[in-house]
């Protein structure tokens, strides 16, 4: 089982503090979705569990190794976080190809097929600048998702993506969970991140305010 322990962690940039001595566990096969207003720090928690910034007092231990210390940065890991960048003058297929090639450890039967599972013709050669917003998006997320990594983190996953498209993200999601991952998402749509996520994490001024679980519909589990 892969497991983020997140312990007294804050984070001061210039005079503002960020991050308020937050102290999480994080287990996979949990979906675990990140509310709060713009400005609260989820995208900062994101960020420090992805090894981007460095916490002023506390530690981030993944799989009982600490961040920054042990390991600069996580050791599987899939990121989303604000715009996917992309060349623009290839296919969606030929940007996740040569990002795959660095690794090597993905082939392109399984970019083609998390491409087709998102609804991604892996075959289009339309470029990349050519994409629509919401094409943009899905090829984020093949992205983040293909090599299999063990942490995957979504900042607004689902941003300009239609009814039919949130589905087969959550169909995905749903079924690459069970297979030992830690999966993070933010979204601003309450119902949204109500639908995608198993446990609801409050951040409110930098500091957790509430932990719960939601069930099957989307709703409050008042029991967690």
């Amino acid at each position: 089982m892969n497991k983020i322990k997140i312990e007294n962690y804050s984070k001061t940039i210039g005079k503002n503090k960020v991050l308020s001595d937050i102290n999480l566990t994080l287990e996979s096969g949990i979906v675990y979705g990140l509310k709060g207003k713009n400005g609260s720090g989820k995208t900062m928690l994101m960020r420090a569990i992805s090894g981007l910034i460095s916490p002023t007092v506390g530690n981030v231990i993944i799989n009982e190794k600490v961040l920054g210390k042990d390991i600069s940065f996580p050791e599987s890991i899939g990121i989303l976080i604000e715009n996917p960048s992309f060349l623009p003058q290839y296919s969606g297929f030929d940007n996740l190809k040569m990002i795959a090639s660095i690794k090597n450890c993905v082939d392109d039967e399984k970019i083609k097929m998390y491409m087709s599972e998102l609804g991604l013709d892996p075959d289009d050669t339309k470029k990349y600048r050519k994409y629509s917003l919401g094409m943009k998006q899905k090829l984020g997320i093949v992205c983040a998702i293909m090599e299999n990594p063990d942490i995957i983190i979504l900042d607004e996953p689902i941003n300009a993506l239609d009814e039919e498209s949130v589905e087969k993200v959550k169909q995905v999601i749903t079924r690459i969970k069970s297979e030992d991952k830690i999966i993070i998402i933010a979204c601003h749509n309450k119902e949204e991140l109500f639908y995608l996520a198993d446990k609801i994490i409050e951040i409110e001024d930098g500091k957790i305010k509430r932990e719960y679980l939601v069930d099957n519909n989307g709703e409050i589990n008042e029991n967690s």
